[in-house]
């Protein structure tokens, strides 16, 4: 892990906006394609601002999030949404999207393609993740039904969670997935993430599933 501290957020929005599309050209140079995954919520929107407008081939880049709750693309509460309207735009409105929600169908039913579409993009090029106090990332929630299997060395490339916190289902990328990514990077804000990120040093991803992806991982982090 290499921890990266900014004197102000702006900073780190510019400076991972940089970073990424590095990250995503240097890839596309050596294989031709990369996918990247990104994470929802609040803290990726203003990266996303400022990435969608890096001059690289975007024509060949797969982006997909790191993480969907089981809900429409025009629910509020949808990833997808805000990849489409945040990063989905200007020059990276030529990269091809692989939504998660599949209507119709069943989380449970949906793991076997999901599965097959995202294991075609290859290895991640980037995963962008973002971090909760209570340790986790993406849909890996300490304690969730279903993060047994998330975690395996052997599982899938996606999972089921159900938090008990939340009204729907969520799919999300394994730590398998997750952790094989080229480069990753994970955005902190404040001291009580940064709290909670030194104590998920000292216990078991099943206690903080975010100590699951941290081995090579950058950590951008400002007050």
């Amino acid at each position: 892990m290499n921890f990266i501290e900014y004197p102000d957020r702006e900073m780190l929005i510019i400076a991972v906006a940089n970073r990424i599309a590095g990250d995503l050209k240097n890839h596309l140079l050596r294989h031709g394609s990369a996918a990247i995954a990104v994470a929802g919520g609040t803290s990726p929107g203003p990266i996303f601002d400022d990435l969608c407008a890096a001059e690289l081939d975007w024509g060949n880049v797969c982006v997909m999030a790191s993480d969907e709750r089981w809900v429409p693309e025009d629910s509020e509460r949808s990833n997808a949404k805000l990849i489409r309207e945040r990063l989905l735009m200007n020059r990276a409105a030529a990269a091809r999207f692989l939504p998660f929600y599949m209507q119709g169908m069943e989380p449970d039913a949906a793991i076997g393609p999901l599965s097959e579409k995202v294991k075609a993009k290859g290895n991640l090029a980037v995963a962008l993740l973002g971090m909760g106090v209570d340790m986790h990332t993406a849909s890996l929630f300490p304690g969730v039904a279903g993060l047994e299997a998330a975690l395996a060395s052997d599982a899938p490339e996606v999972a089921v969670l159900r938090p008990d916190s939340q009204p729907e289902a969520r799919i999300s990328l394994t730590a398998r997935v997750l952790d094989n990514a080229m480069a990753k990077h994970l955005v902190i804000y404040g001291e009580d993430k940064r709290a909670a990120l030194d104590r998920a040093l000292t216990l078991p991803p099943e206690e903080a599933p975010v100590g699951a992806i941290l081995s090579e991982c950058q950590v951008h982090w400002a007050p």
